[in-house]
């Protein structure tokens, strides 16, 4: 039985939320679906002062989706893994992607992220296997899209990923000993204590004094913003279409 390589999405292999980073490539294609999103606004007041569930949130969000074919959508997601994500992925980790494989490891995608576009994100960076936040599949994209069982986060990326990959849930110890986790947040301590190796990539400080004291090793790539601000602007010209910085490698 081989060991396992598992990497968080948003934040850890890109500097970015591709939820707001795809929303960007679709809007900047149909300016028109901008108006799906003018609903969003008091929902996400509303999840900001947690009244409602991140779940929730997620859903009303993809409603710029609101119409399209299931083909069109697979094929945009396409698209959008190969020609924005990928040149955005950090150097650094996708080098630790390239050598997991090259070591034997079974390479796992675990994300938050809806598996809309998830799965072919996984498919162009060398993945295995892709766990994301299941979307309920349609003949056309409601305006506000069902969620299939929870939101892929925390404990629940344990769970989905032993029941979608069932050498996850059949790993010895030794083989989960052999095995490396790589995430960005606190809320994936769950997926970086199920590896005997785990690595940090921009953790806060909180995390990172978390990391100091089991030993985890901490990657800072170059980003395209200077601090949380900067993060945060960006996800909000993203979630509107009007991010237009191209990434390094089309710099």
């Amino acid at each position: 039985m081989p060991s396992f390589a598992f990497f968080d999405l948003d934040h850890t292999l890109l500097p970015f939320d591709t939820q707001a980073l795809f929303a960007n490539h679709m809007l900047q294609q149909d300016r028109g679906r901008t108006a799906y999103l003018l609903r969003f606004a008091p929902i996400a007041l509303l999840r900001a002062a947690k009244v409602l569930p991140t779940v929730t949130a997620k859903r009303a969000f993809m409603g710029y989706m609101k119409g399209l074919s299931s083909a069109a959508l697979t094929e945009q997601a396409r698209v959008f893994a190969q020609q924005v994500v990928r040149p955005w992925a950090y150097p650094e980790l996708m080098a630790e992607v390239a050598r997991h494989r090259a070591e034997g490891r079974v390479l796992i995608l675990n994300t938050a992220s809806p598996d809309v576009y998830a799965h072919e994100i996984a498919k162009a960076l060398g993945f295995d296997h892709c766990i994301a936040t299941q979307v309920q599949p349609a003949e056309r994209m409601p305006a506000l899209p069902v969620v299939l069982g929870s939101n892929n986060k925390r404990e629940a990326k344990i769970a989905a990923m032993k029941k979608a990959v069932p050498a996850v849930a059949a790993a010895t110890p030794e083989e989960l000993q052999d095995s490396w986790a790589y995430s960005d947040s606190a809320a994936d301590l769950p997926l970086l204590e199920l590896a005997g190796h785990g690595v940090l990539v921009h953790p806060n400080a909180e995390l990172e004094a978390i990391g100091q004291s089991r030993g985890w090793p901490v990657l800072r790539p170059k980003r395209p913003y200077e601090n949380k601000t900067g993060d945060v602007l960006s996800s909000a010209l993203q979630a509107l279409g009007l991010y237009n910085t191209p990434p390094p490698a089309q710099a």
